[in-house]
């Protein structure tokens, strides 16, 4: 599925490249994760709501490593480039994209974003009302997001019964929801 924004289109989710993937040029679109800087090297984890890819930005193109050097945490990015094989060292066990990474031709950033009040990318403990206050954050973290997800998978199963049963969906405005 090619989703298209701007000059970019979306080749792969962040949760799909695999092995078999090696030497496909791809652009990935999702925030950024976590920053690894290592000197020589530098690693961003790039996150959309099927995954995270890790992306590596290489210091022989100054121009593109002076952009990878303001990303911080939440910005929206554009990446492509193509994937290779992770060193058997660095591979990632934890995370299906683990054996694999994009190495970053190109950065587009979408959008820039402030600090975040709380960390979006670990489930570390927030107080209730700053979560509510920034709610639309709290949506993106990862508990939150497999939570909406097990509940759409839930709804659409009841859902697909009834429907392949015969039955009808009816809202009642007045017993579910306000109305006009």
């Amino acid at each position: 599925m090619a989703e298209r924004l701007g000059d970019l289109t979306r080749t792969h989710t962040c949760g799909a490249l695999r092995p078999d993937d090696v030497g496909a040029n791809v652009v990935l679109l999702g925030w950024v994760h976590r920053v690894r800087d290592l000197g020589g090297l530098l690693f961003i984890d790039v996150r959309d709501r099927e995954g995270v890819t890790q992306v590596v930005f290489d210091m022989d193109d100054e121009a593109l490593m002076a952009k990878a050097k303001r990303l911080r945490s939440e910005f929206v990015v554009g990446i492509s480039g193509p994937v290779r094989h992770r060193s058997p060292d660095t591979v990632n066990a934890k995370i299906p994209t683990g054996e694999v990474e994009v190495v970053v031709r190109q950065v587009t950033v979408l959008n820039e974003a402030r600090t975040p009040p709380f960390q979006i990318a670990d489930d570390t403990p927030v107080a209730e009302d700053v979560r509510l206050k920034y709610r639309y954050l709290d949506l993106r973290r990862p508990k939150v997001q497999a939570n909406l997800v097990l509940r759409h998978k839930v709804t659409s199963a009841i859902r697909r019964y009834f429907d392949a049963n015969g039955f009808l969906e009816i809202e009642t405005p007045i017993l579910t929801k306000l109305t006009p």
